[in-house]
């Protein structure tokens, strides 16, 4: 999943894509460069950004989507807010990622439903003007697990259905450096929860947090790549159904070494057809 901001105020790329015509570009770069998906977003959820207004959302992002839409792009909308979402169907977006999960919006659900479209339900305890807010876990793994099957359980009460849920552990919102390591560490437990599982790791603090010099200081947003498409690979081993990343070629490169890892475990598992090359070369 390429993202694409069409924010000025995104945490790592605010303003680059700003204009629609460059966002679109952006996206068709990013497939290009093997994103099999683009999310658009016309609001920043870094910790402190203030919400923009329905109005300007909307602005942001409809004509993107139908851009990207008409070049037969598939799309996902990053949005809290339900008239967003509907629009974006209407305008030509697959799926809906909304980072409250449906908390945000309560007309959220309900739209989703009756687009049929698939829904990504993300842990979530709240918006982030004041900071990293309530932050705190006894046990992260389990509380995280706990709070989106609470979470997904609302949803298909809300009428979307369980073959159309994705859950995303929600890296960063309310939880720190160690918290999202730990979910990351154990995210058989997210996928335990039977959804496809979206990892959206890419250039966030935590990174930084692990990369930090001697002095303590992190290095910069667009500085996390590497270790973005290092968690993107370990994610891909672990199961997850798709990471959410700003610079696609690197995790699209570390997801197929993963893959054909994989392929190459379960041909040395498989016991030689009798009369095959390895037989004969055992007499």
């Amino acid at each position: 999943m390429g993202v694409v901001n069409v924010t000025p105020d995104s945490f790592s790329d605010g303003g680059r894509w700003f204009d629609t015509t460059t966002a679109v570009k952006h996206g068709l770069d990013l497939v290009a460069q093997g994103a099999d998906l683009i999310d658009v977003g016309g609001e920043s959820t870094r910790p402190g950004a203030t919400r923009v207004d329905e109005a300007e959302e909307l602005k942001r992002v409809i004509p993107v989507v139908r851009g990207l839409a008409a070049e037969g792009v598939t799309i996902s909308v990053d949005t809290m807010r339900a008239s967003v979402a509907e629009q974006s169907l209407a305008a030509g977006a697959a799926l809906v990622n909304d980072v409250s999960g449906g908390l945000a919006d309560p007309a959220m659900i309900p739209v989703v439903a009756a687009a049929g479209a698939p829904f990504v339900v993300m842990h979530w305890r709240g918006f982030l003007e004041g900071g990293n807010i309530k932050g705190v876990y006894a046990d992260v793994v389990a509380e995280v697990a706990e709070e989106l099957h609470a979470r997904v359980e609302a949803v298909l009460e809300g009428g979307i259905a369980a073959d159309r849920v994705i859950v995303d552990p929600g890296l960063g919102f309310s939880k720190g450096a160690g918290h999202d390591l730990a979910l990351l560490a154990h995210l058989d437990r997210v996928l335990a929860l039977g959804h496809p599982v979206l990892v959206a790791a890419s250039r966030k603090r935590f990174l930084g947090h692990v990369l930090a010099g001697p002095d303590g200081a992190p290095p910069p947003a667009r500085e996390r790549d590497a270790a973005t498409a290092a968690v993107s690979a370990l994610a891909a081993q672990a199961g997850a159904w798709a990471v959410r990343v700003h610079e696609v070629r690197a995790t699209a490169d570390a997801v197929r070494v993963t893959r054909a890892i994989a392929q190459a475990r379960t041909a040395d598992t498989t016991p030689p057809e009798p009369g095959a090359h390895g037989a004969e070369g055992a007499r």
